[in-house]
């Protein structure tokens, strides 16, 4: 069959899809990949699909660039005409979706990977781009046959905002799974004990809090360091680059930058910390069990499922700083708990978050 994967960032392709990309190519399914950037064809080519670049912007809110990417998503489909359309993250979803109907395509399928900047705070500009959005979202929507959530509280919030109805099908996923082979179990170092957060430079996943805690144990454990890997990012929350090179002259944050692969950043870290106000599944979660490492998160949608508290690891509050100090504090002064926590994290990303049983779920969904 063909099937187009629509996306609002290229990268994504490869380091969140790329499995699912492999394992349809594998079962003799031409791939066709669609996103913005330009530059990423040589990496999806390499993992057996084709690319195409669309005009979408990630995390822009002007309507008239929103209905050229409608218009132009329409017409490529309506070229190509694949038999299936799956797209991810809310701009796709809502795009792709309606652009597969209008090209006269009716196996659509959507996977909620979180819930996007207009369902995660309460600022007024947020409300009225709820309110433009949520009745798009909600007609996009009604065009999937299945929607594939990570999480229970995002399955549950969908339907209590009627977003969802009973005529598309909804399946749960143990989050969007990893490779066991390709993120293979190591020893977590405990001499210095590190430190690690990865993600994009927003301050909903956390940071903030994450520097405050650091700020206030470093005082106490000068040998102790910790480090932030990630992006910057355009979203309406970004942290400025002024702001992370401050907190790098304070000596608090190692900045390490943004990287393609993480696995050597995981290896060198002792613990890994996601204190995130909400997420689909963190795929740099599953990441850091896979390699065996105890994980510190937190208590939010999304979040909760990876950690099975005092065991492989720690669940504080959102947005409680106090508290993600004193987890990690544990650690510090507990080390003997850093390789029994990470090996009941390998134990746990066996358990559930194969990414090939995840996999497998999704093409039986999809009737591949």
């Amino acid at each position: 069959m063909k099937i187009a994967v629509v996306s609002n960032y290229a990268l994504s392709l490869i380091n969140f899809r790329g499995e699912l990309i492999k394992t349809l190519v594998e079962a003799r399914h031409r791939v066709i990949t669609l996103a913005p950037e330009a530059g990423f064809e040589s990496e999806l080519v390499a993992i057996g699909a084709e690319y195409r670049q669309i005009p979408l912007q990630r995390t822009g809110t002007n309507p008239a660039k929103d209905m050229v990417t409608v218009y132009a998503l329409t017409k490529l489909l309506r070229k190509m005409h694949p038999d299936i359309v799956l797209s991810y993250s809310i701009k796709p979803i809502i795009y792709g979706s309606l652009a597969a109907s209008f090209a006269t395509i009716s196996d659509v399928y959507s996977m909620i990977t979180g819930l996007g900047y207009i369902f995660t705070g309460d600022s007024a500009k947020q409300r009225i781009l709820y309110r433009l959005v949520y009745p798009l979202y909600k007609l996009a929507l009604s065009k999937n046959r299945v929607l594939f959530f990570l999480n229970p509280d995002d399955l549950k919030l969908f339907r209590r905002l009627k977003l969802v109805n009973s005529n598309t099908k909804q399946v749960l996923l143990n989050g969007e799974g990893v490779n066991l082979s390709d993120f293979a179990y190591s020893p977590p170092p405990t001499e210095p004990i590190s430190f690690l957060l990865m993600a994009r430079l927003i301050w909903d996943k956390g940071i903030g809090e994450y520097v405050e805690a650091a700020r206030n144990l470093k005082s106490r454990y000068p040998k102790v360091s910790f480090k932030l890997l990630g992006p910057f990012d355009s979203n309406p929350a970004a942290i400025r680059p002024a702001g992370v090179e401050r907190w790098g002259k304070e000596g608090i944050i190692e900045y390490l930058g943004e990287t393609k692969d993480v696995r050597p950043y995981l290896a060198s870290a002792s613990v890994y910390v996601l204190p995130s106000y909400r997420e689909g599944t963190p795929r740099s979660v599953l990441e850091a069990m896979s390699m065996g490492r105890p994980i510190i998160t937190t208590d939010a949608p999304g979040c909760r499922e990876t950690v099975r508290d005092g065991v492989n690891g720690f669940l504080v509050p959102a947005k409680d700083a106090a508290a993600l100090e004193k987890a990690m504090e544990r650690f510090i002064l507990n080390r003997e708990l850093i390789p029994e926590f990470g090996l009941a994290s390998r134990r746990i990303a066996e358990e559930r978050y194969d990414v090939h049983k995840v996999n497998k779920v999704i093409m039986e969904a999809m009737g591949l």
